[in-house]
C-alpha cells in the first residue's frame, strides 16, 4: 500500500486527505506490485509536471498536492494508473488515508480545502460517493476516533466491499480491537509496534484482528529511519499488507526493498491476491 500523493500532516495541510495510495490487487507477486506502483507514481509525476503543479515531495515521499478540492486526487490518481498502462480496480485500486481526526472539532468534518463543514452522515456519504465514482477499496480511519458511531455505519454501508480500516481508533490495541468488533466497527486494523509501545502488544493486536478474520496493514510512521525491522514484522505476522509510504526517500525504500529479498530467498513462486476481510 504506497502513497502517490501525500496530503494532511503529511503536507502542510494543502489538502484535507492524508494519504493518497494505490494497491496493485491484480500482481502476482510483491516484486510486480511493487514495479506496477512505480510505473503509477512516476505517471503521477509526469502528469504534475504538465500541469506545473510538482512542487516537491511530501514528508513520506508522495508527490506534493497541488489540487483545489480533495477529489482532485482521486481524479489524478485514477489518471495516473490508466497512463502507467493499468485498469483502475482490476489491476491497480486505490486506498485513502483519510485521517479525520485530524479535521475533525466540534460535532463536524471540517474540510479546509472546500470550506466546508459535514456532519457524520454527509461524511459517510462523502466518502459513498467517491467509492462509487472510483476503484477505492480501503479507507482508512475515515471518520474521527471516536465517533464510534460513525464507524458503525460506514461499516454497515461499505463494509461488505471495502476495507474499513482503524488506525487511531483502534491504537494497535487488541482490547479496542475487541471492543470495535463487538460493535461491528471496521473490518480491518493498522499496526504500528511504535504506537502500542512494545512487540507483544503488536502481535497480541495482530492475533486479535486474524482470529476476527480482520485484515492486518503493517504500517510504519512520520520520521522513519532506514531499520527494516518492519519489513520482517510484515512478513512474520502474515499481515495483508505494508504500508510505509511512498517509492522516494530510503527510509522508505529500504523497507520496500527489504520485502523484496524476503521473496526472493524465501517465498516460492506463487500467485497471491488482495482480498477483502
Amino acid at each position: 500500500m504506497i502513497q502517490v500523493f501525500g496530503g494532511g500532516r503529511h503536507a502542510g495541510n494543502r489538502i484535507d486527505i492524508q494519504d493518497y495510495l494505490i494497491v496493485a490487487t491484480g500482481a502476482k507477486s510483491f516484486a510486480e506490485a511493487t514495479e506496477w506502483i512505480a510505473e503509477v507514481y512516476m505517471a503521477a509525476s509526469r502528469t504534475m509536471v504538465a500541469a506545473g503543479k510538482l512542487n516537491g515531495i511530501a514528508d513520506e515521499g508522495g508527490v506534493w498536492p497541488d489540487f483545489t478540492a480533495n477529489e482532485d486526487g482521486l481524479e489524478a490518481l485514477t489518471r495516473a494508473i490508466e497512463l502507467a498502462g493499468f485498469r483502475p480496480g482490476p489491476d491497480i485500486g486505490i486506498a485513502l488515508d483519510v485521517a479525520a481526526t485530524s479535521f475533525y472539532s466540534d460535532g463536524h468534518y471540517r474540510l479546509a480545502l472546500e470550506g466546508r463543514a459535514l456532519d457524520t452522515a454527509q461524511m459517510i456519504d462523502l466518502l459513498a460517493g467517491w467509492a462509487d465514482a472510483y476503484p477505492i477499496i480501503s479507507l482508512e480511519d475515515p471518520l474521527a476516533e471516536d465517533d464510534d458511531a460513525g464507524f458503525v455505519e460506514i461499516t454497515r454501508q461499505l463494509g461488505h466491499r471495502l476495507q474499513i480500516i482503524g488506525d487511531d481508533y483502534l491504537t494497535t490495541n487488541a482490547a479496542r480491537i475487541d471492543r470495535a468488533a463487538g460493535l461491528a466497527a471496521c473490518n480491518a486494523v493498522l499496526l504500528k509496534a511504535n504506537q502500542c509501545g512494545t512487540i507483544t502488544e503488536l502481535i497480541a493486536a495482530s492475533s486479535a484482528a486474524k482470529r476476527l478474520g480482520w485484515n492486518t496493514i503493517q504500517s510504519g510512521r512520520s520520521g522513519e529511519s532506514e531499520d527494516v525491522t518492519l519489513s520482517h514484522l510484515a512478513v512474520g505476522l502474515m499481515s495483508d499488507q505494508i504500508k510505509v509510504g511512498s517509492i522516494a526517500r530510503s527510509e522508505r525504500t529500504a523497507k520496500w526493498n527489504e520485502v523484496l529479498r524476503i521473496e526472493e530467498i524465501f517465498v516460492e513462486p506463487q500467485y497471491w491476491q488482495f482480498k477483502l476481510p
